[in-house]
């Protein structure tokens, strides 16, 4: 049976490639659990009983055979939160009558020691645990996956009629395309993206506060033109993962025949990097010698992997914050959330990559010019009022242990927005004459929804059918949108072994070719 809150039914079908089924491109993120901060909590060590698993109360009894593997929740130990409470948080139930959350993703289970925990949020408590034995427990009322680490073929199946699911996913659309066709976001209740149509918008993961923009110039506009003058570029392009859906090389390569640029690392490489700047580690952390290095140039080359609104990562707010002008292709509406008018150089402004180097020469010899793009330093030249207000009213926090990681508050997110449905569910069962019943809730594109990969410059139709661009990423686009319908189809005739999503693709193929879609 499909989920009461998951609409099933059949949107347009997208206009597709004929391309092999292959899984998408997988690109795990090591990083994010250095994102594991101290929650807006903290916990006693003692082990709570949870009692029977099966003693769940009202809250659950109108299905009460309908799931009951045997449980794994009563070998389990749960920690409790002993000081903090949401300020709304009124939630006196006993670990057994609490709902479950469930991580999918393990690796992302924000909770150490161990693999269960009971967390007490903003309105409500939950359990949540990554332990994958309670994927049917009548009480797991959600399932959280990690978008770069879901895969149609991997789903948990069945899909019982009372259990939501939610996605986070704050990396590149590259990870994986299957969340931008709309089967396959429609099938998340709660979302926590990089688009600001999210549940729990994450946009500004990469720039840590308004102070990480304020910061001073690291090298002064005297100094970068002491280096021009000694046989530095104007510009700077420093990438090692080079075929990307975003085709950023292709662009690059033409810019560089009409203006000098710097190339480091593998891809288009012009320059050695200084041997002490040769481990990636420097660029990923900031490392000190790294930042001095890369500010000594007036641009630098800023182009995303992936292209989609709001995609935003520190290719654009390092530059930012050094004092450099980033020459930027990504998100469509990066404008909306600069520091004002004048602090960033689109790349898709200009006509041509001619065209740019053109602008590109003049603002390199113009000093008056180019620092009126840097004016954002001084706190009255920020204007945009939409950027202060997003930074200030988000409740998480980057490197800011005063606030939650967003992991831990998209879990709260999540435990809050279940032990409300819940709530109108038990009132709607009890009285139907006198409660409303829960309304739906489904994401849509609005929440991820990226475009097809085009290539970095000219049309792709004049690409030869066997350039190594061409061959992969559209190609993995489509087929994510096979693999989003094919889950579709899966959970819709309640399947229980994804294993079976590849005939449910053929079948849905064979259906479009008899014009039966």
């Amino acid at each position: 049976m499909m989920s009461d809150l998951y609409n099933g039914s059949q949107m347009p079908v997208e206009g597709r490639l004929g391309a092999r089924l292959v899984p998408c491109c997988v690109w795990l993120c090591l990083g994010l659990l250095c994102l594991l901060s101290t929650l807006p909590c903290s916990w006693s060590q003692d082990p709570l009983n949870v009692g029977d698993p099966m003693d769940i109360g009202d809250s659950m009894d109108a299905d009460q055979g309908a799931f009951q593997p045997q449980s794994a929740l009563s070998d389990m130990e749960f920690s409790s939160v002993a000081s903090y409470r949401g300020p709304g948080n009124n939630d006196s139930r006993g670990n057994k009558d609490l709902p479950i959350l469930l991580w999918w993703s393990a690796g992302l289970f924000p909770h150490f020691p161990g693999d269960t925990e009971r967390i007490d949020c903003h309105t409500s408590s939950c359990l949540v645990t990554r332990n994958r034995k309670v994927q049917l427990y009548r009480r797991t009322s959600s399932i959280i996956f990690y978008g770069t680490d879901f895969r149609a073929y991997e789903a948990p199946l069945p899909r019982p009629s009372h259990q939501t699911w939610a996605l986070f996913h704050e990396e590149s659309p590259m990870n994986n395309y299957v969340l931008s066709h709309s089967p396959g976001i429609r099938l998340f209740n709660y979302t926590a993206t990089f688009r600001r149509g999210s549940d729990y918008p994450l946009t500004l993961q990469w720039l840590p506060s308004l102070g990480y923009l304020l910061q001073p110039v690291a090298v002064s506009l005297e100094q970068k033109n002491r280096w021009r003058r000694e046989g530095l570029a104007p510009i700077m392009y420093m990438q090692s993962h080079c075929d990307v859906p975003s085709d950023r090389d292709r662009y690059v390569q033409k810019l560089m025949k009409y203006i000098e640029v710097d190339s480091y690392g593998k891809c288009l490489n012009s320059k050695p990097l200084p041997q002490c700047l040769e481990d990636t580690s420097t660029a990923t952390g900031e490392d000190a010698g790294f930042m001095s290095f890369t500010a000594r140039y007036k641009f630098h080359l800023a182009l995303e992997n992936g292209l989609c609104q709001d995609y935003m990562t520190e290719k654009l707010w390092r530059p930012l914050h050094q004092g450099c002008v980033p020459v930027y292709r990504g998100s469509s509406s990066v404008a909306d959330w600069m520091p004002n008018n004048l602090s960033v150089i689109l790349i898709d402004d200009f006509p041509s990559p001619q065209d740019l180097a053109k602008f590109l020469k003049a603002l390199d010899e113009n000093d008056e010019e180019y620092a009126k793009y840097l004016q954002f330093k001084k706190p009255s030249h920020v204007t945009n009022v939409g950027l202060l207000e997003a930074l200030e009213s988000r409740e998480w926090g980057v490197n800011d242990m005063s606030k939650p990681n967003y992991l831990n508050g998209f879990e709260c997110y999540v435990c809050d927005q279940e032990n409300t449905r819940l709530a109108i569910e038990r009132a709607y069962r009890k009285a139907p004459e006198k409660s409303p019943p829960p309304q739906p809730k489904m994401a849509n594109n609005s929440h991820m929804g990226c475009p097809l990969p085009s290539p970095g410059f000219g049309d792709r139709q004049d690409l030869h059918i066997n350039d190594s661009w061409v061959q992969m990423w559209p190609q993995d686009y489509w087929q994510s949108l096979d693999q989003a319908e094919g889950l579709e189809s899966l959970i819709r005739h309640n399947e229980s072994d994804p294993a079976l999503l590849w005939h449910h693709i053929q079948e849905l193929a064979m259906r479009r070719a008899r014009g039966q879609a």
